[in-house]
């Protein structure tokens, strides 16, 4: 009967300790909703702070899957030598074709060649002066969509060393470059992130050290009557829940609407890249981590506030 008491009261404790959180929880949302113009105030003030960082993130993940996508249209551009006949040059074009990570192939005679640079470059007058053409042929190589950027080098290295291959040229480097900025970008991001999410910490916290100079009178009571420190915290926690917790819904809602605006022109200019970019908007994923993050910044906020000012106020 003695060991069979204390497995009975365990879950009586537990229990009430939810029943009393929730109490505390609920009654600390009830607080903030009579008070609408000072909640939506630090609210808002919060979800613009975490959206700045939010909408570069989504902005960041939507260019890298458009570049993405533009990696699996690369080409590999196969400069033949002078001696290479139309012929050999059309049956090593349908041999390619064949080749592992290849897509398509297309062969571009010589004459082909100097007609095209003849319309596109304006120079067709400086031709005219030159005996014979000095383009060569030229097979442009399609590699497979989704392939690998580690597989791309191999294949070009291959490709190159071919008896009839003068050059062999992957046009990415414009490529690199924007991972390259994409990846500086990012770091940006991160370290923006880190510095507004000092900032919500300092904002929640002011809050926070205003409401407890409003509650001195009651705080100082509660101590006359022994509630404990954990006590008097609680509701102070749970405040900056809230605010975090709305912060992080006025942040998604402000970076949808950017988005939303943003929509039409990205898609017109994706259209002159000939991409189909869609705004994916925020994932359920970077949802929960705006949110998460704006509950966890409001909490340590006025964690660190009634830390540093619950101790001030004692019975006199």
């Amino acid at each position: 009967m003695a060991d069979k008491a204390p497995a009975e009261a365990r879950p009586n404790f537990f229990k009430r300790w939810a029943i009393e959180h929730l109490r505390v929880m609920f009654a600390t949302l009830g607080r903030l909703w009579r008070e609408p113009g000072a909640t939506g105030l630090t609210a808002t003030v919060i979800g613009v702070t975490l959206a700045l960082p939010a909408g570069l993130h989504v902005v960041v993940r939507d260019v890298s899957a458009v570049s993405y996508s533009w990696e699996g249209t690369l080409q590999v551009s196969l400069f033949l030598k002078d001696g290479v006949g139309a012929t050999r040059g059309q049956e090593l074009t349908r041999s390619l074709g064949q080749h592992a990570g290849v897509a398509s192939t297309h062969y571009i005679s010589r004459e082909q060649s100097l007609k095209e640079f003849r319309e596109l470059s304006g120079f067709g007058d400086a031709l005219d002066m030159l005996d014979d053409n000095p383009l060569p042929a030229v097979i442009v190589v399609a590699l497979e969509r989704k392939l690998p950027r580690a597989q791309m080098d191999p294949i070009v290295d291959e490709l190159s060393r071919l008896p009839e291959v003068e050059v062999a040229k992957l046009d990415q480097k414009w490529l690199d470059r924007l991972y390259a900025i994409l990846g500086l970008i990012e770091r940006a991001v991160m370290i923006i992130a880190a510095m507004l999410g000092l900032a919500v910490v300092v904002i929640v916290g002011n809050t926070i050290r205003l409401a407890i100079e409003g509650r001195r009178d009651e705080i100082i009571v509660m101590k006359l009557v022994g509630a404990p420190d954990s006590f008097i915290r609680r509701p102070f926690l749970y405040t900056g829940f809230w605010y975090g917790l709305c912060g992080g819904l006025v942040a998604w809602i402000l970076v949808n609407v950017a988005l939303w605006a943003l929509a039409g022109p990205a898609r017109k200019l994706a259209g002159l890249y000939d991409s189909s970019y869609l705004a994916e908007g925020m994932s359920i994923r970077t949802i929960l981590m705006v949110l998460g993050a704006g509950v966890v910044l409001g909490v340590l906020g006025s964690a660190w506030t009634v830390g540093r000012h619950l101790n001030r106020y004692e019975p006199g």
